[in-house]
């Protein structure tokens, strides 16, 4: 039995699928991609290298926040948002968020020491952040605090994917707010 649906429906402004909470382990990130995949497929029209570069920008956020949050501790989590908040004419909008328990430690981290560039070029890890910026089309991080506290509940890392709306028959799939779907 295929979790993903046989026909593919079209993006319409406003779209999100369903909140996935997985547990903060690296070993949860197959899951995850796996999950991004079929939810994609779901999808018209997101060309395949596309939806690849999506994956991996995903398990990148996924395990920059299983390894640099408190999503790491026992019962931590990471929340995985996945929506289509634009489509306009000939483009469609994806945006990707993942969201972390929050920083590991309250006091402000220093900022690591500058690595030469041949350290830079043999590292193993560092680059997740560097990727996204290649991949994506916009991104960002914040920190979601409650007003009410002091502390931060968690950090959510976005990334925006803009690709062309596609076409059905002869006519364009134009969905704006308020428009027809």
């Amino acid at each position: 039995m295929s979790i993903v649906p046989e026909n593919p429906t079209p993006a319409y402004p406003g779209r999100r699928w369903q909140a996935r909470h997985y547990p903060g382990t690296r070993s949860t990130c197959t899951r995850f991609r796996a999950e991004l995949r079929s939810d994609l497929a779901a999808l018209t029209g997101v060309p395949r290298s596309l939806a690849e570069d999506i994956e991996l920008c995903g398990s990148e956020a996924f395990t920059n926040a299983v390894t640099h949050s408190r999503s790491q501790r026992p019962g931590g989590t990471v929340i995985r948002l996945l929506s289509t908040p634009i489509v306009m004419g000939r483009q469609t909008t994806l945006r990707l968020s993942i969201i972390d328990d929050g920083p590991l430690n309250a006091r402000p981290v220093c900022p690591p020491a500058r690595n030469s560039i041949e350290e830079w070029e043999e590292a193993e890890s560092g680059r997740g952040l560097l990727l996204i910026h290649q991949l994506a089309s916009e991104w960002g991080a914040q920190r979601w605090a409650d007003p009410a506290l002091p502390a931060v509940l968690g950090t959510v890392l976005w990334a925006e994917f803009t690709y062309p709306t596609p076409t059905t028959g002869t006519s364009t799939v134009t969905c704006v707010c308020g428009g027809e779907r």
